[in-house]
């Protein structure tokens, strides 16, 4: 039987794993789509590296990542973020570069500088397609998390493949179901930021 305590201490393992790797994700990925707006050789670098990075099996990354940095905890953050950095990447910079050329116009006629474009015009409408990456990233890291505890970096992963090699679908169910649970929990999260955020819903 697997006892409450034990769910709950492997959804706090989770949680740790899939918010830190979340937060280096955005904050790696965000000064990137950034660069990549206003120097095209740089932005084509990246999104190759991006691309090529999420081409790779999930299983392949990780298998990567054992020989240059061993196992545990912050080899499986640098796998999972492998995977991760592209959606945010790609979506950050098509948000902010698809804005409606009139905008960019009436906001360059005004003098706004290029700091004051991108914060209050090129950002606000990016919004939907920012949160859009950061939502498909976070279903890439929780789903990845899972796969991670083969490499010893704990959580839910570790119920998921104890019952799989017990044949134990208790402790499979206790594994999946909390971070099933985690993966609505979060977009229901980044939805409602994400309305707060963007302008057309505030009207």
């Amino acid at each position: 039987m697997v006892t409450l305590e034990t769910i709950l201490s492997h959804t706090a393992d989770h949680l740790v794993l899939v918010v830190l790797t979340l937060i280096i994700s955005i904050c790696i990925s965000m000064p990137l789509a950034f660069g990549s707006l206003y120097n095209k050789r740089f932005g084509y670098v990246v999104i190759k590296f991006a691309n090529l990075a999420q081409a790779v099996p999930s299983f392949a990354v990780v298998a990567i990542v054992v020989p240059l940095m061993g196992i545990g905890f912050y080899p499986a953050v640098v796998a999972i973020l492998l995977r991760a950095l592209l959606p945010i990447i790609k979506n950050t910079y098509i948000g902010l570069s698809t804005v409606d050329p009139s905008m960019l116009d009436y906001a360059d006629g005004i003098g706004l500088n290029e700091w004051q474009i991108l914060r209050y015009v090129r950002l606000p409408n990016a919004y939907p397609a920012i949160f859009a990456g950061i939502k498909f990233a976070f279903i890439l890291i929780n789903s990845i998390a899972i796969l991670t505890a083969y490499i010893g970096s704990g959580g839910l992963g570790e119920l998921i493949f104890q019952g799989l090699v017990a044949f134990n679908n208790e402790k499979i169910l206790a594994g999946a179901i909390p971070a099933i649970l985690i993966a609505i929990a979060f977009d229901i999260i980044f939805t409602r930021i994400e309305k707060k955020l963007t302008p057309q819903y505030r009207k």
